[in-house]
């Protein structure tokens, strides 16, 4: 515009393809049907928020996990972990006490050429894993992050506005975060904010009734809390 004087040029969509080639980044967006063994969870990177989907199959066999999506230790631990908690509630969940010797349990995070580590997707795949066992859908709308204990509560985590946002963009509905997060959510921007729904975990049990789709028991349903 400073070498021709004009006071402003328009570019239309296919200038801008032809300028700036083909697109080289896409991010996830959540789509297709509600599905078993498959959850989303939240990431914080250098670069901003993303999601997780967590994918878990059972099969028969002896007692095997296997962790694959390169998974740093941390996180590996937090499956352990959930592992280890679903085992001391195998009984009230209706999943069979012996399926840690009866069976294997692949949990895989795609993009396996990503490095993924920490403790922030501890609710996310305990939630696959009990989903897989119990052969229970999971809402594909519902995204979530929190690190868990072995009596399954669920602790706070970094990177929530990050987070939140990349979960939006990934056309989540329902967010569901550690109850010692709240305050997190006022630094969401309120046009993002107006548009989901929070729900405040403080055990994987949270989790569960607003993850897993149970419509027999739809007339008992946590209090959602709208931010």
């Amino acid at each position: 515009m400073v070498e021709t004087g004009k006071a402003e040029t328009a570019i239309d969509v296919p200038e801008v393809r032809q300028l700036l080639g083909k697109r080289r980044y896409h991010y996830d967006k959540v789509e297709g049907v509600n599905e078993i063994g498959v959850t989303t969870g939240m990431a914080w990177t250098i670069v901003g928020g993303d999601t997780l989907f967590i994918e878990t199959t059972v099969v028969p066999g002896n007692g095997k996990l296997v962790l694959t999506g390169q998974l740093g230790e941390v996180m590996q631990e937090s499956a352990k972990a959930g592992i280890s908690y679903i085992r001391s509630r195998a009984k009230e969940l209706g999943i069979n006490e012996n399926f840690y010797k009866e069976n294997d349990i692949h949990i895989h995070i795609p993009e396996g050429a990503t490095p993924k580590d920490g403790p922030s997707a501890g609710v996310t795949m305990c939630t696959s894993v009990i989903s897989a066992l119990t052969s229970t859908p999971v809402h594909k709308d519902v995204s979530m992050t929190g690190e868990i204990t072995l009596r399954g509560k669920v602790l706070p985590v970094g990177g929530i506005r990050e987070k939140v946002l990349a979960a939006h963009r990934a056309g989540i509905k329902k967010i569901l975060l550690p109850k010692e997060n709240e305050s997190d959510i006022d630094e969401i921007p309120e046009n993002v904010r107006k548009q989901l729904t929070f729900v405040l975990l403080e055990t994987v049990d949270d989790a569960l009734r607003e993850a897993l789709v149970q419509p027999e028991k739809s007339g008992n349903k946590q209090r959602l809390r709208k931010a």
